[in-house]
């Protein structure tokens, strides 16, 4: 699992310090709620219909023991809507004939992020500081941007593995991760990858999927596909090279993303 740096962590931190900055100009009224909208999305924080839904991100799926446990003491401690709410919501909930709405749990996401949906957004800017505490963040699991990139849930223990995918997997969330250039792309733009013959990380259902794999000559590389996904119109990914040498694939990705960003529709969420 990768180590965080101490820039690393201070770049965390500081971005849990800018959010609450943040929360209390919206709070006391010197942020209109279209200028603070953007800002709670690029947290991981959404607005629901009875209460706020916060995406934690879990890069390629790696979570350690103490970050768990911070998880749970969100969960326990943050995520209880208020009684009124909650009420309001039992009730809509009973039009659908079940009365079952679990509170003070997470949910685990299928792009390995983490959600929980009752915290109130008054208590926002605490539970991102107890995140950061543990290197854990709400960035870009929201908004029209690169999202989290996903790999196989047995990345470096699988039988069938030919190369470990997860190092290639902390290089790209290394790069996406606040890129100016692909920060409103015309929708969110999701990337998967994985080292083993078996595709359990599905990147035929991403925009794009990477398969490491090595050709005659031992070389290691990527077999590449691109324009999968599992929305209204649901569609496998098409292969646009059947073998690019590894050391190419930052390259290769970022001529992707940049015609997708300038060709992309953007009149059109669901066409985009």
């Amino acid at each position: 699992m990768y180590q965080y740096t101490a820039f690393d962590k201070a770049f965390v931190k500081q971005r849990a310090d800018q959010f609450r900055d943040q929360l209390e100009r919206w709070q006391s009224g010197k942020l209109s709620e279209d200028d603070f909208r953007p800002l709670r999305l690029q947290n991981g924080w959404y607005v629901q219909r009875y209460a706020p839904m916060l995406r934690v991100a879990v890069p390629y799926g790696e979570i350690n023991s103490a970050q768990i446990r911070v998880l749970a003491q969100v969960a326990r401690e943050y995520d209880e809507p208020e009684a009124a709410v909650f009420q309001q919501a039992l009730e809509g909930q009973g039009k659908l004939g079940t009365t079952y709405l679990p509170k003070n749990c997470a949910h685990f996401t299928t792009r390995t992020n983490v959600q929980f949906n009752w915290i109130p957004l008054s208590r926002a800017a605490d539970v991102m500081d107890l995140l950061a505490s543990v290197n854990l963040h709400g960035i870009q699991t929201s908004g029209n941007c690169i999202r989290n990139t996903t790999t196989d849930a047995l990345a470096g223990i699988a039988p069938d593995e030919i190369i470990d995918p997860r190092p290639y997997a902390e290089i790209l969330r290394q790069w996406t991760t606040l890129h100016p250039e692909f920060a409103f792309l015309p929708r969110k733009f999701k990337i998967a990858i994985t080292g083993a013959k078996e595709d359990r990380a599905a990147t035929g259902w991403h925009d794009v999927g990477l398969h490491l794999l090595k050709n005659e000559a031992g070389e290691i590389g990527f077999k590449v596909f691109v324009g999968g996904g599992m929305g209204r119109t649901p569609v496998i990914g098409t292969v646009i090279r059947e073998f690019l040498p590894w050391n190419q694939i930052m390259n290769y990705i970022e001529a992707i993303v940049r015609v997708y960003n300038e060709l992309g529709r953007r009149d059109n969420k669901y066409k985009a």
